[in-house]
């Protein structure tokens, strides 16, 4: 199953390096990365292989996406791109946002966040307790039907009518790949590098990019399991409606390579909240919805693990974000059917 493509190394940001801004060196900032990664020891009973969760919610901004938020920002400092003063624009279904809306307050940024309908209501709250600016797109894109597309042009129309602006560009941005070096490194350092089997969810491809970056540049035999939204073209599946944000993309994000993983798996929006209901009824972790897909993908692929194997699945975010949808009985009876309920039950 191992895939021996090889994609180009880029240079890890170093987070610890000195820049002309005290903020990045001191205060909340600081406390990003290092998340805990513990044992699951009741989600799969009698498993013949052990399974750790590095819990990513435990950042400060509440997900995975504190690390390339401040990965970006820094190195667009760095480049002189950015000072204080400026205006970030960034299109984001939340964490992302929040990631920036955090570091824009100690940076002295101003903010604007371009999210559309499906953007969690908590998550359009808490960006705007941190002071962003949320720009709503209501309308999809007319060729695809998507909203990421009207999202980003948006995000360019802005560009183009504020001074002093900069797009961070999580698609593209390598800085956004840079900062899951170190997710990697923790991960595998914790578990002295024996780790067989690496699971996470994708969407900009950040973290599946970074993470391979960083096995393949050590040579460990770590296996990347990608985890991908039905309706995602990102790996090409046919593009479908999708109604939980955090994962899959309406189109291939340029971060993304050919071969970065050594297996797909595709989870439909009612496995992530059947596999959120399960990591929280077994081991009390209220996670977001990327996650539970996460979960779910474990599941399915759990009698193909090799007996001893050592497995661990990043979880992105908090579920306190997902309360008025993935926890919510009333959201989710009226978007499943009577079927798909019976799943869950």
């Amino acid at each position: 199953m191992k895939n021996t493509t090889q994609i180009p190394l880029v240079n890890r940001v170093d987070l610890s390096a000195k820049v002309n801004l005290p903020a990045l060196n001191s205060g909340i900032l600081t406390t990003i990365g290092n998340t805990p990664l513990v044992k699951l020891e009741n989600i799969f009973p009698n498993a013949h292989f052990q399974l750790f969760a590095k819990l990513e919610m435990f950042n400060p901004g509440g997900s995975i996406k504190d690390r390339p938020a401040i990965s970006m920002l820094k190195n667009a400092f760095e480049k002189g791109d950015l000072k204080p003063g400026d205006t970030i624009i960034e299109s984001s279904s939340g964490n992302l946002g929040i990631g920036l809306a955090q570091a824009s307050i100690v940076l002295g940024l101003h903010f604007i966040c371009v999210v559309d309908p499906k953007t969690t209501q908590q998550n359009v709250n808490i960006l705007k307790a941190y002071g962003a600016k949320v720009d709503l797109v209501a309308e999809p894109d007319p060729i695809t039907g998507d909203f990421l597309p009207a999202r980003i042009n948006r995000v360019k129309s802005l560009l183009a009518s504020i001074s002093n602006s900069y797009w961070c560009n999580q698609y593209a941005n390598l800085n956004n790949a840079c900062a899951h070096h170190q997710t990697m490194h923790e991960i595998v350092t914790a578990l002295d590098d024996k780790l067989d089997y690496l699971f996470c969810a994708t969407g900009s491809c950040g973290t599946l990019r970074g993470c391979v970056e960083y096995v393949r540049s050590h040579n460990l035999k770590t296996k990347i399991i990608a985890v991908d939204a039905k309706g995602s073209v990102i790996f090409g599946d046919k593009r479908g409606k999708r109604l939980i944000p955090g994962h899959g993309a309406a189109r291939v994000p340029e971060l993304f390579q050919p071969g970065l993983e050594d297996l797909v798996m595709h989870v439909s929006d009612m496995d992530c909240i059947v596999g959120c209901y399960h990591l929280l009824r077994s081991e009390a972790i209220l996670a977001g919805g990327s996650s539970g897909g996460v979960i779910t993908a474990i599941e399915k692929q759990r009698h193909e693990i090799p007996v001893g194997a050592i497995c661990a699945a990043i979880l992105c975010d908090r579920g306190e974000r997902y309360l008025d949808t993935v926890y919510s009985d009333s959201w989710v009876k009226d978007h499943f059917s009577d079927l798909e309920l019976q799943t869950l039950n």
